[in-house]
């Protein structure tokens, strides 16, 4: 049976069809499941071959792993890859997904993608405040969505989860707990997220009438080692903090080691705010406070934008920036002394009772 065919079985339209089996979004998903069904029904099976050199396309989409966090076990890009994968389920495109090690071999690896590969577009996060992928796609013409916004010129496809929010309400919640002495363990500020997380933080802290302090400000890896080498320098200072925030969970565990290395308990000595709920933190011991993030549903949706895209929709309506949510559990307490004075007041008072009470 050919298209024709089967087109006339059903009584639709050969483009309406066509739509249907191609994945076209413009086309229902009863109408869709119906077309299906019945090509599978009579053995109807599209020339892809012959589709894709009559219209010049590689039915391919390709997924690029970001450093810093360039392995597949990460759950942040297992959920995000979960969501592009069910997206594309029902369309005529396979998923192709690449690592990259550094920003240097990312871009080698984009440029195979596009110029070897021919693929027909591009999903990729971890975007940076002067992105060399971002400049490269929008001047080679290729359809993409990034996992991000950034300061590079250009308009372009974007899902962004707003780490101003992290930084600014995560801050807020330790003000209105008490604390004064409130730091944070940043990504690099070169990553567009983290300058946001950034600027968020220090909204707060003049909105509260804190003075930054650099001591209270380190950047990190995005690792758990990261977090604990960030935590252990500030907690060494002077005037160590009360309340840490990270923008990552996996950053937050270094921190519990840190405060817990100390003799110091989280969440009762130091408060720990999160900030992409990672599935360990209810496992955590206290649960860690943090923020909401919908990778699996941000994969879906950047997946759609891009068929979109690809359908000729304009980038300009392909713009989306979702708002994280407090997730409160049990890390953020209210501040209290953790130093021991090292001539305890109770002492002095049990030796002035011994010399008082013979008179």
């Amino acid at each position: 049976m050919n298209i024709q065919e089967l087109a006339a079985h059903l009584k639709l339209s050969v483009s309406t069809v066509s739509k249907a089996i191609n994945g076209r979004p413009d086309v229902n998903s009863r109408t869709r499941q119906r077309v299906l069904d019945a090509a599978a029904r009579f053995g109807f099976s599209a020339d892809a071959a012959a589709r894709r050199l009559r219209t010049q396309t590689s039915d391919l989409i390709a997924f690029v792993l970001s450093a810093p966090q360039a392995h597949f076990a990460h759950p942040f890009f297992l959920n995000m890859l979960m969501g592009i994968d069910e997206r594309l389920e029902h369309s005529r495109y396979q998923l192709v997904v690449s690592s990259a090690r550094s920003a240097e071999h990312e871009m080698k690896v984009l440029k195979r993608l596009v110029e070897v590969q021919k693929v027909d577009g591009v999903l990729f996060g971890r975007t940076r405040r002067h992105d060399e992928r971002i400049a490269y796609l929008l001047e080679r013409e290729v359809p993409f969505v990034a996992f991000g916004r950034s300061d590079t010129l250009g308009e372009f496809a974007y899902l962004d989860i707003d780490h101003t929010v992290v930084g600014r309400e995560g801050c807020a919640r330790c003000v209105t707990l008490g604390h004064r002495r409130i730091g944070l363990v940043n990504a690099p500020d070169t990553l567009m997220f983290s300058h946001h997380q950034r600027l968020g933080y220090e909204a707060a802290l003049r909105a509260a009438g804190i003075p930054f302090d650099t001591n209270l400000y380190i950047e990190a890896n995005i690792t758990e080692e990261g977090g604990l080498a960030a935590a252990r320098q500030m907690l060494e200072t002077d005037d160590p903090p009360t309340a840490i925030i990270s923008g990552h969970d996996l950053v937050a565990l270094g921190i519990y080691r840190a405060i817990t290395e100390r003799g110091l308990v989280p969440g009762r000595d130091v408060a720990v705010i999160g900030g992409d709920d990672h599935p360990f933190g209810t496992l955590l011991s206290p649960a860690l406070t943090t923020f909401s993030a919908e990778t699996l549903q941000a994969g879906k949706r950047m997946t759609e934008m891009l068929l979109a895209q690809l359908e000729g929709v304009p980038v300009k309506e392909l713009q989306e920036v979702w708002s994280p949510e407090l997730i409160l559990r049990s890390s953020d307490g209210s501040p209290r002394l953790t130093s021991v004075p090292k001539d305890p007041a109770p002492a002095r008072g049990r030796d002035v009772e011994k010399h008082v009470a013979p008179q």
